[in-house]
């Protein structure tokens, strides 16, 4: 089976960024099957393929993967027009490969809602099984979190919504909630398969805390790690809030890290240095390959949202799973499936949004309780080979594609 495969994103564990589509690849490929990837430049992020960053189109193999790279640069520090901007032309563009090449499948992952366009008319003019994998609500999110008002932009979104999930063969969801939101607009009995992110089990590995090697933190400090992007669904300035309440408290032991980049980078640092938050650091993204030596060496994860009720049970963000693969007790923020987890298997702990004062606390009972970071440490890195092993998800998102392929080809027939 060939596999034409979108994702405006594409990264891989060399790179800062994501790397479900790389593991989802490269289990095809180790499965016997074929896959062509189609993606587009993204900021600071770098594939190695031949021929000039200038060149139009870059083609060539990265572990296997044939790689189509479009030279059409997004960046977190866009505006939304210049974002949505790309969002259509790397669209249409892929419109025009998927009515062009040779394959059996096409899959195309979301976000951007427009990932989708090209299974549409693939589907629609082609007759080729299309597999919409949706990582997150649209416009439903935007809408929630007010970045969307525009009722002719929301109405355009919510038809193209309609149409991806009408014209897909199955679609897969990351979280409980998306699967529920795409079972309200999609035919009666559409095939939804929940595959979440998962835990890369070799290489997110609990670590040493004297082998942690970050600027500014010394041996007896407590270190909570946030990573990732930080933009405005991330609600950053809560764990600000917080800092600001552990220095009255006089708990400079404590310390916060924020690896990542994202539009809100550059205010979130000038506020840090403006009301002195001297225990906060600012550090760069990393690869993959990096971040998990960094990672499995801190005391505590953090896991942050703003509090926007769409984000309860409709997101599935990397971090977490890289944290409890680390072993690393988790401090959640919000409600929702992943702090009904943390609850559960305790592996953490889970506070009220928009409260820094239950936040510094749980940051001191963790801090003042090594025992305890240990037990829920130990929990979630039994959750994660118990339930989030991501080389058994990858197994089963093969075994939902060859499911898809097989029913199109006997409906052929």
């Amino acid at each position: 089976m060939h596999v034409l495969y979108f994702h405006q994103y594409f990264t891989t564990p060399r790179t800062a960024g994501g790397t479900r589509s790389y593991e989802m690849a490269r289990q095809l490929i180790d499965r016997g099957h074929t896959v062509t990837m189609v993606c587009a430049r993204h900021d600071k992020v770098g594939l190695g393929l031949p021929g000039n960053p200038g060149d139009s189109v870059r083609q060539g193999l990265v572990d296997g993967i044939r790689v189509i790279q479009f030279n059409l640069e997004y960046s977190n520090y866009m505006s939304l027009p210049q974002r949505a901007l790309i969002f259509l032309r790397f669209a249409l563009r892929s419109v025009w490969l998927a009515l062009r090449l040779d394959y059996d499948l096409v899959f195309a992952t979301s976000t951007p809602l427009t990932a989708g366009i090209p299974g549409i008319f693939a589907r629609l003019l082609r007759g080729k099984p299309f597999v919409f994998e949706v990582r997150d609500l649209w416009p439903e999110l935007p809408r929630a979190m007010g970045v969307v008002k525009n009722p002719l932009v929301l109405t355009g979104m919510s038809a193209l919504e309609w149409m991806s999930y009408r014209a897909a063969s199955a679609c897969i969801a990351l979280a409980p909630g998306i699967e529920k939101g795409i079972a309200r607009r999609s035919p009666k009995n559409r095939a939804i398969a929940v595959i979440p992110n998962g835990c890369d089990l070799d290489l997110f590995r609990p670590g040493k805390r004297e082998d942690l090697d970050l600027p500014g933190v010394g041996a007896t400090n407590c270190v909570a790690v946030f990573t990732g992007a930080h933009g405005m669904a991330n609600g950053l300035d809560a764990v600000l809030d917080a800092a600001q309440v552990l220095l009255r408290r006089g708990r400079k032991d404590i310390v916060l890290a924020f690896i990542g980049d994202g539009k809100l980078k550059p205010a979130l640092a000038a506020r840090g240095e403006k009301d002195g938050l001297v225990n906060c650091r600012f550090i760069d993204p990393m690869p993959k390959n990096k971040l998990n030596e960094v990672v499995s060496c801190c005391d505590v994860g953090m896991m942050i949202l703003d509090d926007v009720p769409a984000f309860y049970y409709g997101t599935s963000p990397n971090k977490f799973f890289d944290y409890i693969s680390s072993g690393l007790p988790v401090l959640n923020n919000y409600p929702g499936w992943l702090a009904d987890l943390i609850s559960e298997h305790r592996c953490g702990i889970a506070v009220p949004s928009r409260n820094p004062e239950a936040f510094a606390d749980a940051l001191c009972t963790l801090a003042d309780n090594p025992g305890l970071r240990r037990e829920y440490g130990c929990n979630a890195r039994r959750l994660a080979e118990n339930s989030f092993s991501r080389a058994r998800l990858a197994n089963e998102f093969v075994d939902w594609l060859e499911e898809v392929h097989h029913k199109s080809q006997h409906k052929a027939a």
